[in-house]
């Protein structure tokens, strides 16, 4: 199977004053995506930011949005329904009131360098059941060995998601998830389900040996400055598509090319809202 190449390109806790390249207006999300897709990327996970450039989950923003990464691109979009840390929950939820194509769900609480990023089980569970009747595709983000668990548990009392398709995210590296080796990345992946498609998303100085391991051992990729702003020691990513056409040698070099747009639906289960 080819590669799938998630670009992350924004994410909610980077200051643009701290990384100028990071896409923060739509304008700068919808060139940032379009030259992503020719870098590679089949899948955009989108958080968005305000007039000010803080994180936001303004529905609005949120709907325009997706109408443009729709209108000039093919890419699969991908909202978080995990925002800030400080969203609450409720506003987290109405984030699907935005018709994505595929929407992250996080499969439990986590500390988040400083902070908690905070996931409860009944949240969990109310989330993932609206993802269900909305007919989107979730991405299960999985950032620690207990999250693995939770996912499979989710499964076994409220059933697949919409398609079919298990698909997850293992975020590795965050200052309090699971470490971004190798060996932690077989330890998860052998716990997914049965049939289970999964990316892995390396944190910082993490993402080239947890995207070595993951092209290794089968899995997809996830890539952006969501989730580092440093392409190799001492010198600052100059834009989100550097880290795509990295990714894309990669793949290349594993012998698994990146998949188009058209591919990863195929491979997800999406539904057609175009």
């Amino acid at each position: 199977m080819n590669t799938l190449i998630t670009v992350a390109p924004t994410g909610a806790e980077t200051a643009k004053s701290d990384a100028p390249a990071l896409p923060v207006t739509l304008d700068e999300l919808v060139e940032t995506a379009k030259a992503c897709e020719k870098a590679g990327a089949a899948m955009i996970h989108v958080h968005i930011r305000d007039a000010d450039a803080q994180p936001t989950l303004d529905l609005g923003r949120l709907k325009d949005t997706v109408a443009a990464l729709r209108q000039e691109t093919t890419l699969v979009v991908q909202l978080s329904t995990g925002g800030a840390v400080t969203d609450p929950y409720q506003n987290r939820i109405r984030v699907l009131d935005a018709e994505p194509d595929s929407c992250s769900l996080t499969c439990g609480t986590v500390n988040f360098g400083d902070d908690v990023f905070m996931n409860p089980w009944p949240f969990m569970v109310e989330l993932y059941q609206l993802i269900q009747e909305r007919e989107i595709v979730p991405e299960f983000e999985l950032f620690d060995l207990g999250h693995v668990a939770s996912l499979n548990r989710l499964l076994d009392k409220h059933g697949l998601p919409y398609g079919g398709q298990v698909h997850c995210d293992l975020v590795m590296g965050v200052p309090g998830g699971m470490p971004g080796t190798a060996d932690a990345l077989v330890t998860a992946v052998n716990a997914l389900p049965d049939g289970a498609t999964w990316s892995a998303t390396g944190v910082g100085r993490t993402t080239l040996p947890v995207a070595l391991a993951a092209l290794a051992k089968g899995g997809h990729l996830r890539v952006g400055m969501e989730d580092t702003l440093t392409f190799a020691k001492g010198q600052p990513v100059r834009d989100n598509a550097q880290l795509v056409e990295r990714a894309a040698q990669l793949a290349a070099i594993a012998g698994r090319p990146a998949m188009s747009p058209a591919d990863a639906r195929a491979m997800l289960k999406t539904k057609d809202r175009r």
